[in-house]
């Protein structure tokens, strides 16, 4: 076997593979299918009444001047025209609402995969190229099940009749019509891969512009601030050329395929003409025989264009699907343990790692070697460091979005591995430096669509934080819709909403990473004051590069690339001399901002 001929073998084993289970998503449908099925096979019966009617018109009617039997056959062909059009028109509404109805449900398995997936494939991936999955690629499976998948079956109904008919009526000239089918295979055969790999490079592409534009968009601000319009349309220019180069290959390859049936088509019905007009100048075949296969075979070729017009939406689909299925075959990395530990209730809210190790991937060098520590139950932790010391990388593994290459991270003396990921979130608040908000109100950012948090507990949240003042200030106060990532508050609004977040959900451990990096120092201070009361019985770790925000924690733990290299409180520290000491006078005494106490 050649290597063409094994690539396309192998090209062949996907497409049996995809459409199985593309037609899965019918199965809760499978009512609406059996009707539909039952209007294409009509519509395709049907469809044979005119040929044999005008067969029996031109060989009894006309010959013996029939006019009541020509009046009859006459009113057979418009009843069964009328009848095809009800058929057809009941089909077309039933395949568009099963088309429909598949796409939710896929759209939805979609987006709850995508929200159980590990942090670590985002990172991977770019936004657009996932909103490429979920709206361009789902809805090109539209076509295929509204236009494709079940109109098929109704286009091989179809085929399977007229072969029977013009069998019935004169099996030599059938055999004569059908000497053009090898050529329509071998047609079919030949465009297949051609059409298929096209439209797979036309789905990449345009995931491809739709990353590109997500990206750039997101960060027009640094675009016109560096005044990058120019070098970065030039290189959208080509992305989308290479979009519109795989678009018109593949119309290329449908404007070949095409006219190729149409061909056949025409020496199907010449030899048609050729030998059923020489058997009936014989007298062995009569007028109206031929004038049904020239109609049957009309009708034949019909549903053969029909399926390489469908073909090319079903490679389309196909494009498609291979890219969702890649999407939802992608298991999330963190999973939950079959047989799963219950934290305590209401448990105590201690944190302890012990020898942890973790790394990105098998090759990457380590980020985090031999970390281990205990957060007793209402201590405060902070963390601090150089960046990249892996500092957050500890809060990451607390959160589970990855788990700990070696040693083990326990929650009230229970390894996190083994919690449910839900239940273990359900116990800790987190607060990045970088906050998101969504486009909904105040109140609904705040609460995060949990019915069990009323609204008192969200204003008293907003209260504690010191974000009630700014609220009230807005036209709609806690109804205010906020736009995307919240862009109509200013960054410390932003981040007191992101802490009245936290506090709505009474978390038994509070993570702070670097969440006062971006607020002033007068708004720092009162969200301090804020936070000392909150924090009081509850543990917490915090995250930060301003050593003021951590020296009234209970313990201090300095990393260094991926290490603890000391602790202890901030005094202890201090008179230690090592690196936290060092720290502290970059930040203070040089800029001479050390307060007496510190000196």
């Amino acid at each position: 076997m050649s290597a063409h001929e094994h690539e396309d073998e192998l090209d062949a084993k996907p497409d049996a593979r995809l459409l199985r289970r593309l037609v899965g998503y019918l199965a809760p449908y499978k009512l609406q299918v059996a009707v539909s099925l039952f209007l294409l096979f009509a519509a395709a019966a049907l469809e044979l009444a005119g040929p044999y009617l005008t067969k029996v018109a031109l060989d009894r009617a006309l010959p013996n001047r029939d006019v009541g039997l020509l009046g009859t056959l006459v009113a057979l062909y418009m009843g069964s025209l009328v009848l095809a059009f009800l058929a057809e028109y009941a089909h077309t509404l039933l395949t568009a609402w099963l088309g429909q109805r598949v796409m939710f449900d896929l759209r939805g398995e979609i987006f709850a995969h995508l929200q159980r997936l590990s942090l670590r494939y985002f990172d991977r991936n770019p936004v657009g190229r996932l909103m490429t999955r979920v709206t361009n690629d789902v809805e090109q499976l539209n076509e295929a099940f509204s236009s494709g998948l079940v109109t098929i079956f109704g286009d091989v109904f179809t085929l399977l009749f007229i072969v029977g008919m013009m069998v019935q009526l004169d099996w030599r000239l059938a055999l004569v019509t059908f000497t053009t089918l090898p050529f329509v295979a071998l047609a079919t055969f030949f465009f297949r891969g051609l059409i298929r790999r096209a439209y797979r490079d036309i789905r990449v592409r345009l995931a491809r512009i739709n990353a590109f534009t997500q990206e750039h968009v997101s960060g027009i601000r640094v675009v016109q601030l560096f005044g990058r319009e120019a070098p970065v349309f030039a290189r959208f220019k080509q992305v989308n050329a290479d979009h519109l180069e795989a678009h018109l290959r593949s119309i290329t390859y449908y404007a070949l395929f095409f006219p190729v049936i149409e061909v056949l088509t025409a020496v199907a019905l010449a030899l048609i003409l050729w030998y059923g007009g020489g058997e009936t100048l014989q007298g062995t075949m009569t007028v109206g025989v031929v004038a049904a296969f020239l109609q049957y075979t009309r009708r034949f070729f019909r549903p053969i264009q029909d399926l390489s017009e469908k073909y090319n939406i079903l490679q389309g689909a196909m494009a498609a699907s291979e890219r969702i299925f890649e999407l939802l075959d992608t298991q999330p990395e963190v999973l939950d343990d079959p047989e799963p530990l219950h934290l305590p209730a209401p448990g105590r809210g201690e944190i302890e790692f012990r020898d942890v190790w973790f790394r990105y991937g098998d090759e990457d060098e380590w980020v985090l070697k031999g970390v281990s520590f205990v957060a007793r139950p209402g201590e405060r932790v902070a963390i601090v460091g150089a960046t990249g010391a892996g500092k957050s990388t500890i809060i990451s593994l607390l959160m589970r979005f990855y788990d700990a290459t070696r040693g083990e991270v326990l929650f009230d003396g229970v390894p996190i591995r083994r919690v449910p990921v839900p239940e273990l979130r359900s116990r800790v608040s987190l607060v990045l430096q970088d906050v998101f908000l969504f486009s909904e109100d105040v109140a609904s950012n705040i609460r995060l669509g949990e019915t069990d948090i009323p609204d008192e507990r969200v204003r008293e949240a907003a209260r504690r934080v010191g974000a009630e003042p700014f609220i009230a200030r807005l036209p709609g106060g806690y109804a205010q819709p906020l736009g995307e990532r919240g862009t109509s508050l200013s960054v410390g609004e932003r981040q007191l909403v992101s802490f009245a977040r936290a506090l709505a959900f009474d978390p038994l451990v509070l993570v702070l990473d670097e969440a006062t990096s971006s607020v002033d120092s007068e708004l720092e201070a009162h969200i301090e004051q804020a936070l000392t009361e909150l924090m009081r019985g509850r543990t917490s770790l915090v995250i930060a590069h301003r050593l003021s925000t951590v020296q009234s924690a209970d313990q201090i733990l300095v990393l260094h690339h991926g290490e603890i290299r000391e602790r202890g409180t901030h005094g202890e520290l201090l008179r230690r001399g090592g690196l936290y000491a060092r720290l502290h006078e970059l930040q203070f005494v040089r800029s001479g901002a050390v307060s007496a106490d510190a000196a």
